[in-house]
């Protein structure tokens, strides 16, 4: 990879809570801020994903969420969204 060769001078209570989520996900520190910081760079206006391309960005973006289970029929029928609305 090519690219530009940066110095960040972290708090070591954020270096601490950054490497800890790297471990997490098996990549080193570095590795893991290239993740964390393209992450937050809009794509290319241009740039056109084949839908495995997009897949695949979508589960690199859930990575490190937490697992939730799914709401019940009940929580999402209408009446529960809507209650007493007419």
């Amino acid at each position: 990879m090519t690219g530009m060769f940066i110095t960040i001078n972290l708090p070591p209570d954020v270096e601490a809570a950054l490497a800890s989520q790297a471990r997490a996900q098996g990549l080193d520190l570095a590795q893991y801020a290239v993740q964390v910081l393209s992450a937050r760079v809009p794509p290319h206006k241009s740039a056109v994903l084949s839908p495995a391309e997009r897949a695949q960005a979508w589960r690199e973006s859930a990575q490190g969420l937490p697992h939730t289970a799914p709401l019940s029929d009940e929580a999402i029928s209408r009446e529960a969204i809507y209650g007493d609305h007419d």
